[in-house]
């Protein structure tokens, strides 16, 4: 079943080079690490609420959001209104002058959004700036140096955060920080969740008794997203959380790709019962607008005294955009959307499962969701869910991928994805797979 139709708002005057043009101009000006989807990508020029469409015309309900950054959807126009009235307004000013949104945004994340005590943000631009500035953070509140991270995991490729990274295709430098302890994270597809979780912290148990007062911090995923959509068990948090504090060590909750309702919380971290010491956010707080922060305690803050500044950080058209985003999730319920539309979703994967044996896993929260697909070996597996990626784009239907062996169909729609268009990929889904196990992949 293809979704593929022409896009009714086309005949715009710009020219397309097309998908082999772009291909050939990233190769020639791109540097060599920069990778792209699919052996035929698509060029996408535009896109609307839940749908992207490529300069041919054609539409493709997007289940990736560009990584979980859009969760309001596509060129938003109730959010992008206020982005093109700022814009027009005033663009730049930089955080050394004195300006409203920035402080409304602040205000507005400590009084109405933020968990517990949480209450001091400081503003970037990215994802791996603002963890690069909790972890900083950490060291300047504790005078200690190490950090504790889980296996697997994904923080940014700034220096710091590349070092609590754990996925080795995203360890590009070879001259990383050696303060850092990994230890297993909650997962282990050779063990029951259970005890996976116990071990880990068991291992985190053991670190923090040999090293512990050297330690600033630990930095989490309360869900592994490019580790494979990985969900530690309700109580997992909460016991690492008591352990740190036995030992004084900080707890930093990378809310990056969970937060802002994508898992049928505000932040995942809820789910679990936890406020951590330092949060960092960035991608759907912006909905396509570059903006990161951290936010911390009181107390905490009043470590960070040095003078510290962020040249784009908070400036007032992605402040203004921010604003519009929470605005847009408060008033359209996207948070308990996406726990119903996400249960939907999980059921009907976890449907596809029972019928096709190539998924070997379905795990997740919200529309946070994962589907890992089991080949003859690792290179197999891979080779099956780019396989199954492409055809699902040639359908009309776009789905990301994760996991340490790249295998792992990952889906982050937009919180505003109609039913309709779950049930219909899901329909697309289940042919693609009745036909890879025909051997047609």
């Amino acid at each position: 079943m293809s979704n593929l139709k022409q896009d009714p708002e086309q005949g715009q005057e710009q020219e397309y080079i097309g998908p082999a043009g772009v291909l050939k101009k990233r190769k020639q000006y791109f540097f060599p690490c920069t990778h792209h989807f699919y052996s035929n990508p698509p060029q996408i020029v535009r896109g609307k609420m839940q749908y992207l469409y490529d300069e041919q015309g054609r539409e493709y309900v997007d289940f990736f959001a560009g990584v979980s950054v859009v969760a309001c959807g596509h060129c938003n126009e109730e959010i992008t209104a206020r982005t093109i009235s700022q814009l027009q307004t005033l663009q730049h000013t930089t955080t050394i002058y004195l300006t409203q949104p920035m402080v409304d945004l602040a205000e507005r994340l400590a009084n109405n959004v933020l968990p517990g005590q949480l209450k001091r943000t400081f503003f970037c631009n990215s994802g791996s700036e603002a963890n690069e500035g909790a972890m900083q953070l950490a060291r300047l509140h504790t005078k200690r140096r190490d950090f504790i991270a889980l296996e697997y995991g994904l923080h940014g490729r700034t220096y710091l955060t590349m070092g609590v990274t754990g996925i080795p295709m995203w360890r590009s430098d070879d001259y990383l920080d050696t303060g850092v302890t990994f230890i297993p994270r909650p997962y282990d597809p050779e063990m029951d969740d259970e005890m996976a979780a116990r071990r880990s912290l068991e291992a985190l148990r053991e670190v923090l008794s040999r090293k512990g007062d050297s330690i600033a911090a630990m930095i989490v995923e309360p869900i592994q997203g490019n580790g494979g959509m990985i969900t530690p068990p309700d109580w997992y948090f909460r016991e690492v959380k008591t352990l740190l504090e036995q030992h004084g060590v900080l707890l930093i909750a990378d809310e990056i790709q969970t937060g802002f309702g994508r898992t049928g919380k505000m932040f995942a971290m809820e789910h679990y019962g936890v406020v951590p010491d330092i949060m960092s956010m960035a991608k759907a707080l912006g909905n396509g607008v570059p903006i990161g922060a951290f936010a911390t305690t009181d107390e905490i803050a009043a470590s960070f005294n040095r003078a510290s500044a962020s040249t784009f950080g908070g400036n007032p058209v992605s402040a203004v955009t921010a604003l519009a985003v929470l605005d847009y999730i408060q008033q359209e319920n996207l948070v308990e959307r996406a726990e119903r539309t996400g249960e939907r979703l999980m059921k009907g994967l976890r449907d596809l499962q029972r019928k096709h044996s190539v998924i070997a896993d379905v795990r997740g929260k919200g529309l946070m969701c994962g589907a890992e697909l089991c080949g003859a070996d690792a290179e197999a597996s891979a080779a099956m869910t780019d396989a199954v990626l492409e055809k699902m784009k040639d359908r009309g239907y776009i789905i990301g991928k994760n996991g340490i062996g790249r295998n792992v169909m990952a889906f982050q729609p937009p919180i505003i994805m109609p039913d309709r268009d779950v049930d219909m990929m899901l329909m697309a889904l289940d042919e693609v797979l009745a036909a890879c196990e025909a051997g047609e992949c």
